[in-house]
């Protein structure tokens, strides 16, 4: 069941694996733990060619930005305890962190991605004089 668009940084927990359907479709995925103290894992799904080149330069440890359709599942373990599974199904996925290089790598959207440095930003920021509350 897909509940909302979903916006998560974590750590890689699970190198990407890259796996193939029946109708030979590429699929990879990664664990991403998305919690500070203690571990929050959600896989990440990736479906779309466009993310190939970034999910190929992902590795664990490394800090990532995910966004896409967050989606929970339901399973039974051999138990009979009931689990839930968290998954995000992937349409954008940026490096972060210091590893990742000066700009960020290209995402599914197809869109261009500029940073601003903070110097650009100088002269326009509002001073604590003038905030009106």
């Amino acid at each position: 069941m897909a509940l909302a668009k979903a916006v998560v940084t974590g750590t890689v927990y699970r190198a990407p694996e890259k796996r193939f359907t029946q109708n030979n479709v590429a699929v990879s995925s990664f664990v991403l733990n998305i919690g500070d103290r203690e571990e929050m894992l959600i896989r990440v799904v990736v479906r779309r060619t466009a993310l190939d080149e970034v999910v190929s330069e992902i590795s664990k440890d490394d800090r990532v930005l995910v966004e896409g359709r967050l989606q929970i599942t339901t399973v039974k373990n051999e138990s009979g305890a009931e689990r839930r599974i968290y998954e995000i199904d992937a349409n954008t996925i940026e490096p972060m962190g210091a590893g990742s290089g000066s700009a960020p790598k290209a995402s599914g959207s197809g869109e261009d991605i500029v940073k601003f440095s903070q110097e650009e930003f100088a002269d326009e920021l509002i001073g604590e004089d003038e905030i009106p509350f």
